[in-house]
């Protein structure tokens, strides 16, 4: 006899008329559902070339609590709330119920996906969980917006013997592996807009550009301002040959000036860098190019090195092609070097960790940080095993602590960090952390950190030591699927980022959780089953005995644990 998992995996139960679901209306917890609950409401009907969808685990994320708290004001959200809802939950594994006409020859009842969130159609953004209704429902409508978007079909097929969470959890551990396959360019855009701003500070010296400025990749826009004389002469004859457009700039506020793909200054003056700088495109970078150091620490958007990817460059020489190919910038984790975690502790931060553990070529040094002496202990105990039988050097610092931190930090003020993660979005801390940079190391502000946030940095350290700063969100439709691949082929297991279960009743307990951060993992609700408090794993020892005993030595989730939970919760055809 088939078991009711089984049937449920083979959609061998009735779809009801109404499901149950969490609206959120605008701003704040208390227009999220309705007097603390889930509402009612019909299971939509579906045209001939869409989708019905069962919603089977949803991860909740760190997003979720800033679209509560932004409600209509977030960047994400173009329509009126009020009448038209946000459903929240966008880390989503979902299960084909119906097909309509023309998509039943595609598209069978059973068959399983996950979602890549970000779904553009012409330019137009409609994330899932965002515009489009999200995980915290049992079911829902999928259009042609996500099967025929500017990417293509936004739908990625999933093993029929992937884990329901581990599947869910595939896309924020595609945002971390994302991280690390960054890529920049090694020059100046081709196409683009390039900015030269000479500075008095170094008039004399004698400029050039040794490649990406010729008759095979140049700028089409070119705006000087001071540029010494000679290296101004030069540039324009160039962009005569070139067919570059030349304006010369007197007033480098003028309000014309926006969205510049390149910002060269020649010389090292800091309050010219930070009123220039917001003038960076996505995608910008700013090279600096000088033999003297700066006189003190230059306060720059760390929030759009996060969200809009910038980047700045240097060198101590004069060829500018050199500032940005000479030392590339990396964003792969230095293969036995030292790296560290700043704000290891929470659900990110466990990710990060892991696969810095799991990847080939790991560091050498883990240095784990967190404020909380419970997400760090609960850290050390997942991984520090597994660091010290690879033969990793593993320390975990509380900053709290004073004295045991800085104990713990001064064996690295003089030889650095080769790589510094940063998941604390907390200027002070970029700015503090940043100073232990290596010579060529690389600072990753992977921290949702708000445009317009302004951290001090230690630009002398970008030009002479050869420093990074660069910054990351998101990931791609690729980004996903690889991250299935490497879950499905066991290279990573997002089953160890799971810290708490629960039903779509205990949704809004867990944001609640996860904007009090009490938990070191990621809490995971499954929409299908009867109602069930939110629980940690230890937890399950006393409620769910049998599930707990299934769980991966005895602390984390597993395929196993997943099964005999849905077996034991998953409602009877009758209830």
């Amino acid at each position: 006899m088939i078991d009711k998992l089984e049937n449920y995996r083979r959609v061998n139960t009735q779809t009801p008329d109404t499901q149950r679901l969490w609206p959120l209306y605008g701003a704040g917890f208390d227009n999220l559902g309705q007097g603390g609950s889930p509402i009612e409401a019909p299971v939509p009907e579906i045209g001939p070339d869409e989708l019905l969808v069962r919603h089977d685990a949803v991860g909740l994320c760190f997003s979720d609590i800033k679209v509560i708290k932004l409600g209509q004001d977030h960047p994400r959200i173009y329509k009126d709330m009020q009448k038209d809802p946000v459903i929240l939950g966008h880390e989503v594994s979902l299960t084909i119920i119906k097909a309509g006409d023309k998509l039943r020859d595609h598209y069978k009842p059973g068959d399983r996906f996950i979602i890549q969130a970000d779904i553009f159609v012409n330019g137009i953004g409609y994330a899932y969980g965002y515009e489009l209704q999200g995980g915290l429902s049992q079911y829902a409508r999928i259009d042609q917006r996500v099967l025929n978007g500017d990417d293509g079909n936004y739908l990625i097929p999933v093993q029929p013997s992937t884990g329901f969470a581990e599947s869910a959890l595939t896309e924020p551990w595609a945002c971390v592996t994302a991280a690390y396959g960054l890529k920049y360019r090694t020059g100046l855009k081709s196409g683009g807009t390039a900015w030269i701003i000479g500075t008095e500070e170094e008039p004399k010296r004698s400029y050039t550009i040794s490649s990406g400025f010729d008759k095979n990749s140049c700028p089409s826009r070119l705006l000087l301002t001071n540029t010494p004389a000679a290296f101004s002469d030069w540039l324009r004859a160039g962009a005569q040959t070139y067919g570059i457009e030349v304006s010369d700039i007197t007033d480098i506020q003028d309000p014309v000036i926006e969205a510049v793909d390149d910002i060269i200054i020649l010389g090292a003056d800091a309050g010219l860098v930070e009123s220039v700088s917001p003038k960076l495109a996505n995608f910008g970078i700013l090279a600096i190019l000088t033999d003297q150091p700066f006189p003190r620490p230059v306060k720059i958007d760390v929030g759009r090195i996060h969200y809009n990817r910038w980047v700045i460059v240097g060198s101590a020489g004069t060829d500018i092609a050199r500032a940005y190919s000479g030392v590339p910038v990396r964003s792969a984790l230095r293969p036995g070097g030292h790296a560290l975690f700043v704000g290891a502790g929470g659900p990110m931060g466990h990710m990060h960790v892991q696969r810095a553990l799991q990847v080939t070529g790991h560091p050498g040094t883990i240095v784990c940080t967190d404020v909380s002496d419970l997400r760090l202990d609960d850290l050390c105990t997942s991984f520090s095993g597994e660091a010290h039988a690879k033969g990793i050097e593993w320390l975990c610092l509380n900053p709290m602590n004073k004295e045991e931190y800085q104990k713990g930090m001064s064996a690295f003020q003089e030889i650095g960090f080769d790589d510094i993660i940063v998941l604390a979005p907390l200027p002070t801390v970029i700015s503090e952390v940043a100073a232990y940079l290596a010579p060529d190391g690389v600072m990753n502000i992977f921290a949702g950190v708000n445009r317009g946030v302004m951290a001090l940095l230690n630009l002398n350290d970008t030009v002479f030591r050869n420093t990074r700063v660069i910054g990351h969100s998101a990931s791609t439709i690729e980004d996903l699927r690889f991250m299935l691949h490497q879950a499905e082929s066991g290279e990573l297991s997002p089953n160890r980022s799971v810290a708490a279960v629960g039903s779509l009743s205990a949704a809004r307990d867990g944001l609640l959780a996860l904007q009090d951060a009490s938990y070191p993992g990621k809490v995971v609700i499954y929409p299908q089953i009867k109602d069930f408090p939110l629980t940690s794993l230890p937890e399950l020892k006393e409620k769910l005995p049998s599930v707990w005993g299934k769980l991966k030595y005895e602390r984390e989730w597993s395929i196993e644990a997943e099964n005999e939970f849905l077996r034991l919760l998953l409602p009877e055809e009758s209830d």
